[in-house]
């Protein structure tokens, strides 16, 4: 027999997987350069946050 229902919760786990670890990866780099590089620690949190808006705002703003 064949399902009718598809299952796709699977699909929605990448995706969220795709929109927040990047930032939380730059956030950390940006956190351990803090100390040595603080110049270079902001401009990896704005990219961390940029990264964060926009991927956001591009998903979700269709809905």
């Amino acid at each position: 027999m064949i399902p009718l229902e598809a299952d796709y919760s699977g699909i929605f786990i990448i995706i969220f997987v795709i929109l927040l670890v990047p930032p939380l990866v730059l956030a950390v780099i940006g956190f351990l350069l803090r100390k040595k590089y603080k110049e270079v620690s902001v401009v990896f949190y704005i990219l961390a946050v940029l990264y964060l808006i926009v991927g956001l705002g591009l998903c979700f703003g269709g809905l």
